[in-house]
């Protein structure tokens, strides 16, 4: 019965792991093409030259992920970012995060 739990306990931490994870690899690509309205604030290159806006490039991916669904989806409000994020689908979202995380955090 002891075996039988740690299987089952063993099933569902490795089930979590895989849905934490991205089924399709993101387009980098796509990622850049979408984020152009995003350097107004964020920096051309990721690198945002406005105190108050945070720098993309070189962010985890997944954060990314989490934060643009938080706003767009009404969990986390901004006046700014909230409109932004509205009109954007998961592959969106997963592609603008590829592209920022890709980018040198140093903005070389």
């Amino acid at each position: 019965m002891k075996n039988l739990h740690i299987k089952l306990l063993s099933m569902v931490f490795v089930a979590g792991g895989f849905a934490s994870q991205p089924i399709l690899a993101a387009d980098i690509a796509a990622g850049k093409s979408k984020s152009t309205t995003c350097g107004a604030c964020h920096g051309g290159n990721g690198i945002s030259i406005i105190p108050m806006y945070p720098n993309l490039a070189g962010q985890k991916e997944q954060y990314l992920v989490l934060q643009m669904k938080a706003f767009r989806d009404g969990e986390r409000k901004n006046i700014s970012m909230s409109p932004m994020a509205a009109g954007l689908s998961d592959t969106d979202i997963a592609n603008i995060s590829a592209y920022y995380a890709s980018l040198d955090p140093s903005g070389k």
